[in-house]
């Protein structure tokens, strides 16, 4: 019974559905519109009533597991089929058809198909891909549809753009994949014979011999040794010593001699002494025609007369019996003092090179490699005195006119500028504090800074500006090589320079008359000097405790004593001045240098606590001065940096940083507020700007003096950091291996 055709009654078809769109059934082709939507669906996808929608792509078992689409499941999987087809040769007389074989390959992600035939020599016709890859249509009256697997199989054949092709065979996984389809797999057909390849495999039959040569083949040889080359020293007397060279080529046994003329000695220049050959050992009466020396020999088997206009017939002579044997020099014949006879010539083996011996020494254990005293000593040259220096330009180039007709400007030592010269805040310069040595009381008191440059051992002298001297500061000395005092100017020697050994603390330099006594170094030099103390015997702790060594035991004790009584309370430190003006006064011949590198070592320097609040106090100063307000950039770069989100950044990014902004601090003054907020080599960059930022956290006004105070730069009068107390107790256990009398109290 039907239900009334009223509200709610009837089904909704659209219940559940959530695509409605129409699909497009008219476009235009060609400026013309048409209908070309035959094969499309309708509302949402739907088939129409009575449509058929051919597969785009043949239907794959989607993989176990897994819904990928064809594309993804069978991507480089290709099904391999052989397969043959016969083309017609209509104007040939050797061949009225031809069978070309081919392979035929089906992608299995698209359904497209390449057909490749194999390249054969001297085939004469264009083989390689002949179909591309692409989508193959059925052959009429389906040209509609296209090639699937389901179309393949094993003799069948396939007739593809109007060319019928014969599947013979497949691969191993074409069979297996068409069994998991279901599709039953025949069996392999066979390939016709090609009549014109059987012609051509006859003739090339016909043209092999009917047994095998007998194979010299010295490609190993050549592959094993070549560039190798084995060079002799020897010579040749024929009434003039005449010098030679010989080269033994590993790589064929050949020899090449080559004449070694001197200047002036009157004979041509040729190229070769012996061209490259194989040099027979002895010499023969008579000279082989070209050909009358082979490898092989062979019979005459039958002549012209007997065969008559088929020519002479020969055979391989496996017995060598008409063979020309010759002996030819080898490795093995060639050792220093021994003879080579070179066409009747007699060359005598002198030396060789290093090749040569480890080759000797390698294959055949020879150690003796004495060379052969053929000519005696050259006669040593006579001495060429130079002329004195005339006072003309510098000595280096008034000498560069004696040595040639053409003189070249002096050169100067290129490669100890590039290792020596400033390189960031390295400056490689040597800087001493000293003062002139004079009986002028004006002068005494007067302060010089020596710079000793070790590019290129050139020197400058800076004088300190002091209020109220009455003498002008600044520049003293313009850069450049000072000559050591007590030389003569005009004399044929080159004059002496003061090098960089000659500058240490208490030495005492004349530099262009005027004396001076070095005082006392930066902490760079004194640390460069340290470092490098095989350059610098005055800062070599190895010659300082040997100089201390030596030493009587007397002497020993009366230091040990001496110790003991400065150090009451066996703290085990005493002042640096008591042991300084102890060692001064031993006989060991200790300089002021020596002194001050052994107090070094032995020393605990510490650097002046600096108050965190005043330092801040004065950076908020120079930042209001010169108004640097960029203090929330500042934060947005820090936290760009600070990659996991700790607020915290290593030192070394902090200050690449600040010198980004060109933040207005010294360095002094940056070095010490990194160095007053790090803990651990990294600092909290939120308490770093708070400190810094005068916006918002602005500090107490400072007072001049306090200012002046930190813009002084690292490198102020008293050096580095001082010498105060000594650990006498490492001191005597280094230098004397003497035990001190605090080991009962701690050090």
């Amino acid at each position: 019974m039907a239900l009334p055709f009223l509200p709610g009654n009837s089904p909704n078809k659209r219940l559940g559905k959530e695509r409605f769109h129409k699909s497009q059934h008219f476009d235009y082709s060609n400026g013309v519109p048409m209908l070309v939507g035959f094969e499309k669906p309708g509302i949402g996808g739907e088939d129409l009533v009575g449509q058929k929608i051919k597969p785009k792509y043949s239907v794959y078992p989607t993989g176990e597991g897994s819904g990928s689409p064809a594309w993804v499941t069978f991507d480089k999987q290709v099904l391999c089929f052989d397969a043959f087809f016969q083309e017609t040769v209509p104007e040939a007389q050797s061949e009225t058809y031809r069978i070309r074989k081919c392979k035929i390959y089906f992608f299995l992600e698209d359904d497209t198909i390449q057909v490749v035939e194999p390249e054969y020599k001297n085939s004469g016709i264009p083989q390689g891909t002949l179909i591309r890859r692409h989508r193959i249509p059925l052959p009429p009256p389906n040209e509609d549809q296209f090639y699937n697997v389901f179309h393949f199989n094993i003799n069948q054949q396939m007739v593809m753009y109007s060319r019928t092709f014969t599947v013979t065979d497949c691969d191993s996984f074409t069979r297996n994949f068409l069994t998991k389809l279901g599709v039953y797999v025949n069996s392999p057909a066979t390939v016709p014979d090609d009549p014109y390849s059987s012609l051509r495999e006859q003739l090339e039959k016909s043209m092999r011999p009917l047994r095998p040569y007998e194979r010299r083949d010295t490609r190993r040889q050549f592959l094993d040794h070549d560039r190798e080359v084995l060079c002799f020293n020897c010579f040749w007397d024929d009434g003039d010593s005449r010098e030679l060279i010989l080269h033994y080529f590993l790589a064929d046994d050949t020899i090449e001699i080559r004449e070694v003329i001197p200047p002036n000695s009157g004979r041509d220049k040729v190229t070769k002494f012996l061209c490259r050959c194989r040099l027979p050992k002895h010499f023969p009466a008579k000279i082989k025609q070209p050909g009358e020396i082979t490898d092989h020999t062979v019979l005459n088997v039958l002549t012209s007369s007997i065969m008559g206009t088929m020519g002479d017939r020969y055979m391989l002579d496996s017995l060598n019996t008409g063979a020309v044997h010759e002996d030819f020099y080898k490795d093995c014949d060639l050792i220093i003092g021994g003879e080579v006879n070179v066409f009747g010539r007699r060359v005598i083996l002198t030396d060789c090179d290093d090749f040569t011996k480890h080759y000797y020494r390698t294959k055949y254990g020879i150690e003796d490699f004495t060379p052969v005293q053929n000519k005696a000593p050259p006669a040593p040259k006579p001495p060429r005195p130079l002329p004195p220096y005339i006072g003309f330009g510098s000595e280096e180039d008034s000498l560069g006119s004696c040595l040639c007709l053409l003189p070249k400007p002096p050169q100067k030592d290129f490669h100890k500028f590039m290792e020596k010269d400033r390189y960031g805040l390295d400056s490689k310069v040597l800087t001493f504090r000293a003062k002139m040595i004079t009986a002028d009381p004006t002068d005494r008191e007067r302060v010089f800074i020596i710079s000793f440059y070790l590019c290129d051992d050139t020197i400058s002298v800076f004088e300190r500006p002091q209020r109220n001297s009455g003498v002008l500061g600044g520049r003293f000395l313009a850069r450049g090589r000072v000559k050591k005092p007590g030389q003569e100017l005009f004399k044929s020697e080159l004059s002496q320079y003061f090098t960089a050994q000659d500058l240490y603390v208490g030495a005492t330099l004349c530099l262009n008359s005027i004396n001076f006594q070095l005082l006392d170094a930066d902490e760079y030099t004194f640390n460069y000097m340290e470092q490098h103390a095989e350059e610098f015997p005055k800062a070599n702790m190895g010659t300082i405790l040997s100089k201390l060594r030596s030493i009587p035991e007397e002497k020993q004790s009366e230091i040990r004593k001496f110790v003991t009584l400065s150090d009451p309370s066996n703290t085990g430190f005493i002042p640096f001045e008591s042991i300084r003006s102890l060692l001064l006064g031993l006989d060991c011949d200790l300089s002021e240098h020596e002194v001050l590198v052994l107090g070094r070592c032995f020393s605990e320097r510490q650097q002046p606590e600096m108050d965190v609040g005043l330092m801040l106090a004065v950076a908020q100063d120079f930042l209001k001065k010169h108004p640097f307000e960029q203090f929330p950039k500042m934060a947005r770069a820090f936290a760009h940096q600070d990659r996991h989100k700790t607020c915290r950044l290593p030192t070394n990014q902090i200050r690449t940083i600040c010198k980004a902004f060109h933040l207005p601090l010294s360095n002094s003054l940056l070095e010490g507020l990194l160095s007053e907020f790090a803990d651990g080599g990294e600092i909290d960059y939120h308490a770093f700007l708070a400190g810094i930022n005068w916006v918002e956290h602005p500090t107490p006004p400072v007072m001049p003096k306090d200012i002046l105070k930190f813009e002084v730069s690292m490198r102020s009068d008293d050096g580095g950091a001082a010498v105060k107390n000594i650990n006498y107790s490492a001191f005597l256990q280094d230098v004397f291996s003497l035990p001190s009398n605090s080991g009962d109290t701690s050090a």
